[in-house]
């Protein structure tokens, strides 16, 4: 009798073991895609009632580079550690996820059933080629040269320096390089390459600056940028603020490679030069924003029948925005509220409009925001300001004046970027935790329904 109770409670710890093993393997694969970690807790805790493991029971502990998973009940506590490899967006991996939680309770899975799926998601090749990706990345920052006010071939310009580029960063990735070394060394070949568009005849652009504006702007981190904020509204402040290092060490990487790059080609200040006043009509506006969105999405490896679907979420976004900011100054109508305000108003309205949206296309918010959302980046300032700062020189009053300008700019885009973040993240925290009353309520339903068939075995 004592060796049967022994050989049960062996059993019942090995299970319990598997069970914190397939649990936190499930939050591995949701923060190695870069999933915010409001959204990691609510799939673990989904998962943990797949499971059997009660919530009052658990307590899960997320951080950027290691997961903890403790089960106790007063007597007795098991505790493990899962440490994350590595980080890359990958939203299809996230939805997937996400669906396969409420699968399995749904349709009653065994340990097996769930762990074979789960090893699928993890193992499944990316939906596009690296080349696709590169090509997608170019276009994109092709989309925002557009947006700066290129014509296109300039446009062209900007994206064939941009597909070089992230190829060029996919090979220092695969090569186990420094990722921040990898990010310098494409934003450093990026920019000699729209450096070398403008040696080329005169006569075949107008703007042949441009395409420096526009180059390494596939660099830009979105998504870490959007989940710190994310992070840190919902309280979750210590990965907010690993995740807001990471994204300054990115943009800083990305910034010394374009420096390198202006101090080797003796590149003089070229704002001067251009226009800043958008000349461009909506429709350009609106077809360089979907080309934008669309190029992200590929970077982020969102589902290829989304594509769509974002392309339309990023005109609504750059076109709300240019209504909001442009004034009578312009060939284009608008409330002349400037940019600032514009890029709140228009990633509100897509944040606004995703939280009935991934209804009909049942997939996380995230998925269908960012990307619509990063077209508004405003690549024009941040380059200004990087320029003023390398070119610094105060002997002048002249210069001085060049130099409060480049600060004034990098103040602005500062406040465009924190404003499409909150507007992005504001909306979907007060819709998810509408959503979250209505998704618990279901999932009391199912758990219920299991425990009467016999299906629900609690620890």
């Amino acid at each position: 009798m004592e060796h049967l109770q022994t050989t049960e409670k062996v059993h019942d710890e090995l299970l319990l073991h598997r069970r914190v093993d397939l649990l936190l393997r499930t939050g591995k694969l949701l923060v190695e895609s870069l999933a915010d970690t409001n959204r990691v807790v609510r799939n673990m805790k989904r998962t943990a009632a797949f499971l059997g493991i009660p919530e009052e029971k658990l307590h899960i502990n997320v951080s950027f580079t290691m997961l903890m998973v403790n089960v106790s009940d007063g007597d007795y506590s098991f505790t493990k550690f899962q440490r994350i490899d590595g980080h890359g967006v990958n939203m299809t991996a996230i939805s997937a996820v996400s669906k396969l939680s409420w699968r399995a309770i749904e349709n009653d899975y065994t340990l097996d059933q769930y762990e074979e799926e789960l090893e699928e998601i993890r193992k499944r090749k990316r939906n596009y080629t690296p080349w696709q990706v590169a090509i997608g990345a170019g276009f994109a920052c092709g989309g925002f040269c557009i947006q700066f006010g290129c014509d296109w071939v300039a446009f062209l310009y900007a994206s064939i320096a941009a597909i070089i580029g992230m190829r060029v960063r996919a090979k220092c990735n695969e090569s186990g390089l420094n990722h921040y070394m990898g990010i310098a060394i494409a934003a450093f070949i990026s920019t000699m390459l729209a450096w070398a568009s403008t040696l080329l005849p005169a006569s075949w652009t107008t703007t042949p600056w441009h395409p420096l504006l526009a180059c390494a702007l596939f660099i830009v981190p979105g998504v870490p940028l959007i989940n710190f904020v994310d992070d840190m509204l919902d309280n979750y402040i210590q990965v907010g603020i690993v995740r807001a290092v990471n994204t300054l060490l990115m943009v800083s990487a990305m910034a010394f490679g374009i420096a390198f790059a202006v101090k080797i080609c003796h590149i003089e200040n070229f704002f001067p030069t251009i226009s800043m006043v958008p000349h461009h009509n909506y429709i350009e506006y609106a077809i360089a924003a979907a080309i934008s969105a669309m190029g992200f999405s590929m970077i982020f490896n969102i589902p290829r029948r989304l594509l769509w679907v974002v392309a339309i979420g990023g005109i609504i976004a750059v076109c709300t925005r240019n209504f909001v900011n442009l004034g009578p100054s312009t060939d284009n109508i608008g409330l002349d509220m400037g940019l600032v305000i514009g890029s709140f108003a228009g990633s509100v309205l897509v944040s606004l409009i995703a939280i009935k949206a991934v209804h009909w296309f049942h997939c996380p918010n995230h998925v269908l925001t960012i990307p619509s959302v990063i077209p508004m980046i405003p690549g024009v300032l941040m380059y200004r300001m990087l320029f003023g700062i390398i070119n610094m020189n105060v002997e002048s009053p002249e210069q001085i004046s060049i130099l409060m300008k480049a600060i004034q700019s990098g103040i602005t885009s500062g406040m465009v970027i924190l404003c499409i973040s909150l507007g992005v993240a504001i909306p979907n925290i007060f819709g998810r935790k509408y959503i979250a009353k209505e998704k618990n309520k279901r999932l009391k339903e199912i758990l219920a329904e299991r425990r009467a068939r016999g299906k629900f075995v609690e620890w």
